[in-house]
């Protein structure tokens, strides 16, 4: 049933994106939205895991909008991918073997495996598997008493998507085109990216140890 309503929301989601949207998203644009949206998938896996960070904000996911549906749609998918790999997206941290407390070393880290993740190309499922992982790692940060960090993971996102993302994304209208991945995916097609996404990143968080 919540799969049913994520596709009949994404179906219209796409309809409207088709009228509404009729021009190129500028980089800063796409930055601030990236940034927006890696705060809103941050929010819901601190409060998945039961911790809080700053004041409470409203969730892009719940107010609506073209960012919110998009917002919807990664956590959704970021659920199925942590549901399929959950060994990948937790305990990143110890995973590369980095202290929290370390600006550098959180921001150095997490750039490192953005690189190595995209290395091979890009495709939304690795998008929401970057996401994953800053969502990981941000939890890590706060329950090891970082609260300071999720900020630094945060812009080092949206950092690596002005260096990296922005023409690709330009090139599909914006963040609005991961609505295909669920409206046009075959759902085993969609589990089947999503796997090669998270056994990509878990080979490189290990590769990554040896960077850091």
């Amino acid at each position: 049933m919540k799969d049913m309503e994520m596709l009949r929301r994404s179906s219209v989601f796409a309809a409207e994106v088709m009228d509404v949207f009729d021009r190129t998203p500028t980089d800063k644009e796409l930055v601030a939205q990236a940034k927006a949206l890696c705060k809103d998938y941050i929010h819901s896996r601190l409060n998945r895991a039961g911790i809080g960070w700053s004041k409470p904000e409203q969730c892009l996911s719940a107010s609506g909008g073209m960012l919110g549906e998009v917002s919807s749609i990664l956590l959704w998918l970021g659920d199925e991918l942590e549901y399929l790999r959950p060994t990948v997206y937790r305990n990143v941290a110890r995973q590369l073997n980095i202290t929290v407390a370390s600006e550098t070393m959180v921001s150095d880290a997490f750039m490192a495996v953005a690189e190595e993740i995209f290395t091979t190309g890009k495709t939304w499922g690795k998008v929401v598997s970057l996401y994953a992982v800053a969502g990981a790692l941000a939890v890590d940060c706060v329950r090891h008493g970082h609260p300071a960090m999720v900020g630094i993971i945060v812009d080092c996102f949206g950092d690596f998507v002005r260096k990296r993302l922005c023409t690709w994304l330009k090139m599909r209208g914006g963040w609005a085109d991961i609505s295909k991945c669920v409206v046009n995916s075959d759902p085993r097609f969609c589990s089947h990216w999503l796997v090669s996404a998270a056994c990509t990143c878990g080979h490189y968080l290990k590769a990554v140890v040896s960077i850091c």
